[in-house]
């Protein structure tokens, strides 16, 4: 690889295995252009704790920037973050931020169902919002990507998580028209114009999926609709820090496309596949 960028990723600060000096090294060893930090925005949410940042930012701002500084001229780092729906305010101050949705808030003030922690927590979620009927959950899922991507994130992170534990449809059917029509409902949320849709590597280097998200379906929506994409890894460690890039390219240009962005100091800038990987 010759020209690529790593801008989904987590540290020991939040959910991550490693440090962000040791993923922002992985990041320069494997010829990264750009590096940047996303952690987890504040919630809280009881099983976020310890998966999270802290609500002061004091501490994860100032160790980006000291990354800055030590690889100035040689490799971008950029301040980042992944805002959590559930996450009080928005973000601000952010080279770039990720929009994602991770928990669903129930109808009474504290009450929230985690989409992606493990199947126990999903199902709780299925019974409790949507009687059971994974599909009907799913729309519910979409209608808060919908609201998230209509705030124009930077990048819409894993548009499809809540297809993490369905690997051969063992929840729902993920050909059925509802669920098909809820999905692409919150893609048309989102601005082509402003933000970019990421093919994310990081449910397969965790041995969840076999492929990344999103599902093919929704990559020629977004193709047709005039939207950019980037590659990311959602690396937690350092060894997947650019973790099935070759993979996500491969998705993406049987969905259409020959090139992806790439995040900057500069801003995004469009690069041929055939360049990423030469």
């Amino acid at each position: 690889m010759t020209a690529l960028c790593t801008v989904h990723t987590h540290s020991l600060l939040c959910d991550g295995k490693n440090t962000l000096e040791e993923m922002a090294w992985a990041a320069y060893e494997a010829g990264a252009v750009s590096f940047g930090a996303s952690g987890h925005s504040h919630t809280e949410i009881p099983w976020d704790r310890g998966c999270v940042l802290p609500g002061d930012l004091t501490a994860y701002r100032a160790e980006v920037l000291r990354l800055r500084e030590i690889y100035a001229g040689r490799m971008d780092v950029l301040l980042g973050i992944e805002w959590d729906a559930c996450s009080p305010g928005v973000p601000q101050g952010f080279d770039y931020w990720i929009g994602s949705v991770h928990n669903l808030c129930g109808p009474e003030p504290g009450q929230w169902y985690a989409v992606d922690y493990d199947v126990e927590k999903l199902a709780e979620g299925c019974r409790e919002l949507a009687g059971g009927d994974f599909v009907a959950l799913a729309e519910r899922y979409y209608d808060a990507v919908a609201e998230m991507a209509s705030r124009n994130p930077t990048v819409l992170g894993h548009i499809d998580l809540i297809t993490k534990f369905n690997a051969g449809n063992r929840l729902f059917d993920e050909e059925a028209p509802r669920y098909r029509r809820a999905a692409l409902r919150a893609l048309h949320a989102a601005d082509p114009r402003e933000t970019l849709l990421e093919i994310n590597t990081g449910a397969v280097a965790r041995g969840y999926r076999s492929a990344p998200y999103p599902a093919p379906f929704i990559l020629r929506e977004w193709r047709a609709m005039g939207g950019r994409i980037i590659l990311t890894a959602d690396a937690h460690s350092a060894e997947a820090v650019v973790y099935g890039y070759a993979r996500a390219a491969a998705l993406a240009r049987a969905a259409g496309y020959d090139r992806c962005v790439l995040l900057t100091a500069n801003g995004g800038v469009e690069i041929s596949f055939n360049v990423c990987f030469a």
